[in-house]
């Protein structure tokens, strides 16, 4: 089996467009910037038994692809798909799917290998690990005519304590606020909500 060839894709994130007029209430993101890992995947539509006597069960939910061998595409279950194994069943090895024959396939520890129909779809996956860096400001709410706004950043979607700041900015000198390079224009905020508008993004 070759490893992985799961289609790996990194997307950009950049939130919201600039000079798009947004809301954000307390606690959510205001702006974000940086990456994220997508990686093919199946979402399995049914609960699928394989064997005789149901010696491996695939719950349903998402896999994905982490190798394949021809026609024969490995996966692996996410906290969104599950495999049981029944008592009498040889150790749990890995499943593949062969999208020739739309089959599902339980292997065992020893290479025994038992398959059934599947009803699934072809689809992308994004776990929390693949958010491989990110940055936002954060809205935490306004006293007075000043507004306090959070700096937060991720690696591995885990926050960096020593890359966060929290940031408070008098309105009355300007409606305009910035952070490492990013601008907003801030239109209206309540102890609620900030309505503004993205001038320019983290550099």
């Amino acid at each position: 089996m070759k490893k992985n060839g799961g289609g790996i894709e990194e997307t950009l994130i950049d939130y919201p467009a600039i000079g798009t007029e947004t809301t954000a209430f307390v606690g959510e993101e205001m702006l974000a910037k940086g990456s994220k890992k997508t990686v093919n995947a199946i979402s399995l539509k049914y609960t699928t038994s394989v064997g005789l006597l149901g010696s491996y069960t695939f719950s349903p939910g998402i896999y994905t692809q982490v190798g394949y061998s021809g026609n024969k595409v490995f996966y692996a279950p996410t906290n969104y798909g599950m495999v049981q194994k029944s008592t009498l069943a040889d150790p749990y090895g890995g499943m593949y799917i062969d999208h020739n024959e739309k089959e599902i396939c339980g292997v065992s520890a020893f290479g025994g290998t038992v398959c059934s129909d599947a009803d699934y779809d072809i689809t992308k996956h994004t776990n929390n690990d693949m958010l491989s860096f990110q940055q936002t400001l954060l809205y935490s709410g306004k006293i007075g005519n000043k507004v306090n706004i959070s700096y937060r950043e991720f690696s591995n979607n885990k926050a960096r304590p020593a890359f966060s700041n929290d940031v408070e900015y008098d309105l009355n000198e300007s409606n305009v606020i910035g952070y490492k390079g990013a601008l907003l224009e801030i239109i209206n905020a309540t102890n609620q909500s900030i309505k503004y508008k993205v001038l320019k993004n983290f550099r």
